[in-house]
C-alpha cells in the first residue's frame, strides 16, 4: 500500500462542516459590499516577484524572510505567491487604467501566502477579504471603509472588536520623526533586541510595532510621529475622527500602530480582540495615496483594508454566534432503486421550484432499510421526507412526511400527486429550514 500523502504544514483543508461557516460569511461580505457600492476584483495569485519588493517594500519582513518565491522554469521569471492583495489590485488597477474614469471601489477574497511557523489564526496558505478605494483623497472614504467594517462585525455578530488609529502623516513629515527616532533608540541601544537593532537605520518605525515586552518602556518613551504632523495632515486625521465620532464609533488613538508595510501614509487603523492571544488582528489597512504611482500609474490617491477570514472565523465561534447551518428542504427515501427514474424527474423538479433536495442514494451495501433511510433524513436536518414507497408509486403519488412538526419527529404526513409537482412544491417553503 502507498503512504498516504498529507497537506503542506500550515495549508489546510476546509472540510464541508467548516466551509460551511466560509460560506456564511462570504454571503456577508457579499451583502455588505453591495450596500457600499464596492465591486469585485480578482487578481492572479501568482505574481512578478518586483511587484512586491517595489510595493510592499524590500527592508519589510515579508519580502525579507516570509514570500515563496521560485524561478519560472520555461523562462526564468522571478515569480512569487502572493502574500497580500493590495499590491496586486493596484497593479491591476494601473495595467488597465480603471481610473480613467473617475474613482473606483473595490473589493476582493482570496488565498495568500507566507512562509511563517504556523499558530492559531496564522497559516502558510490563509484567506483575507479587502477592500480598496482607488482615486479618492479624503478622509470621508477612509471613515466609509471603517464604517463597511463595523456594519460588517454588527451583520456577523461580532462584538470583541476595537478600533484603534494612527496617522502616518506624509514622507517628509516621517523623515523629520525618522531623525528624532534613530536617535532615541541610538541612546537606548543596548535595550533593542535583534530585530530592533536590524531596523535602526533601515526601517526604524517598525521598531514601534514590536511585540517584544521588553522593549515596552524605550518604545512607549520614543517620539510620537502625531507630533510632527503639519496642519494638512492633522486636518485630514481629525476630519476622520469627526465622521467616526458623528456615527458612534468608538475609537483609540494608538501612536505604537505604524503596520508593516512601507507603502502607507496619513491614516492607519486596526481591528483587534483579546480573545485570540499573540493573533489579535482580525482588521488592518490604511492610506497609502504613492503607491499607485510607485507602480508606474498616474498619481492618485487610495485607502483600503484586509481582514483574515481564519481569524473572524475563529472569532465568530471563540464568541458562540450562530451561524445558518445549510441544510436541505426535503430528503428523498427511495426503499427500492426500481423507482430512481420517478424519483429522480420528481426531485429535478423540486428543485427546479427553488428547493434544497438531498436523495438517498445507494452505497456499495445498497439503499439500506427503510428505517435507516428515515435516520438519515432526520440527521440530514431536512422539514420534510418524501418517501417513494411502491403503494404510493403505483397510485402516482409520494407521500410528503413532517420531520419537524409536532412533539416528536415524523408528526405529520400526506401524499401529492406526482403529476402536478409544481403545484405543491411551494407548500414545502412555507417555513424556513433550521439552522
Amino acid at each position: 500500500m502507498a503512504d498516504k500523502l498529507s497537506a503542506v504544514k500550515g495549508m489546510n483543508d476546509i472540510l464541508p462542516a467548516e466551509s460551511a461557516r466560509w460560506e456564511w460569511l462570504e454571503g456577508t461580505v457579499r451583502e455588505i459590499m453591495a450596500r457600499y457600492a464596492y465591486r469585485n476584483i480578482r487578481t492572479p495569485i501568482v505574481e512578478h516577484t518586483a511587484l512586491f519588493v517595489r510595493g510592499i517594500g524590500e527592508v519589510t519582513d515579508i519580502v525579507e524572510k516570509e514570500m515563496y518565491s521560485f524561478e519560472d522554469k520555461l523562462n526564468g521569471e522571478k515569480l512569487t505567491l502572493r502574500p497580500e492583495n493590495t499590491a496586486s489590485v493596484v497593479r491591476a488597477v494601473t495595467e488597465h487604467s480603471l481610473l480613467y474614469d473617475g474613482g473606483k471601489r473595490l473589493w476582493y477574497t482570496g488565498p495568500m501566502f507566507r512562509h511563517e511557523r504556523p499558530q492559531r489564526g496564522r497559516y502558510r496558505q490563509f484567506h483575507q477579504i479587502g477592500a480598496e478605494a482607488l482615486g479618492f483623497a479624503g478622509p470621508d472614504v477612509d471613515a466609509e471603509l471603517i464604517l463597511l467594517a463595523a456594519s460588517l462585525w454588527k451583520a456577523i455578530g461580532l462584538t470583541d472588536v476595537r478600533l484603534e488609529l494612527n496617522s502616518l502623516g506624509q514622507p517628509a513629515e516621517r523623515a523629520a520623526h525618522r531623525i528624532e527616532l534613530i536617535a532615541h533608540f541610538e541612546q537606548h541601544a543596548d535595550q533593542l533586541d535583534e530585530d530592533g537593532r536590524r531596523r535602526l537605520h533601515s526601517n526604524p518605525l517598525r521598531i514601534l510595532d514590536t511585540k517584544n515586552p521588553a522593549m515596552k518602556a524605550v518604545v512607549e518613551a520614543a517620539p510620537k510621529l502625531i507630533d510632527f504632523l503639519g496642519a494638512a495632515s492633522l486636518a485630514h486625521f481629525n476630519g476622520l475622527r469627526a465622521i467616526l465620532d458623528a456615527n458612534g464609533v468608538e475609537y483609540t488613538i494608538n501612536p505604537r500602530l505604524v503596520r508593516g508595510l512601507d507603502y502607507y501614509n496619513l491614516t492607519v487603523f486596526e481591528f483587534v480582540t483579546d480573545r485570540l492571544g499573540a493573533q489579535g488582528t482580525v482588521c488592518a489597512g490604511g492610506r497609502y495615496d504613492d503607491l499607485i504611482a510607485q507602480m508606474g500609474g498616474k498619481p492618485a490617491p487610495a485607502v483600503g483594508w484586509a481582514m483574515g477570514v481564519e481569524r473572524v472565523l475563529e472569532l465568530v465561534k471563540e464568541q458562540g454566534a450562530a451561524v445558518p447551518a445549510p441544510v436541505p428542504d426535503v430528503y428523498a427515501v427511495v426503499p427500492d432503486a426500481a423507482a430512481m427514474p420517478v424519483v429522480l424527474r420528481t426531485l429535478q423538479q423540486l428543485r427546479d421550484a427553488g428547493l434544497r433536495v438531498q436523495m438517498h442514494a445507494a452505497t456499495a451495501d445498497g439503499l439500506g432499510s427503510f428505517k435507516s433511510q428515515f435516520k438519515k433524513a432526520d440527521a440530514s436536518g431536512a422539514r420534510y421526507a418524501l418517501v417513494f414507497g411502491g403503494d404510493e408509486l403505483a397510485r402516482g403519488e409520494v407521500t410528503v412526511k413532517s420531520l419537524r412538526d409536532g412533539p416528536e419527529a415524523g408528526g405529520a404526513q400526506r401524499t401529492e400527486s406526482l403529476a402536478d409537482v409544481a403545484a405543491w412544491a411551494p407548500k414545502l417553503q412555507t417555513l424556513q429550514s433550521p439552522t
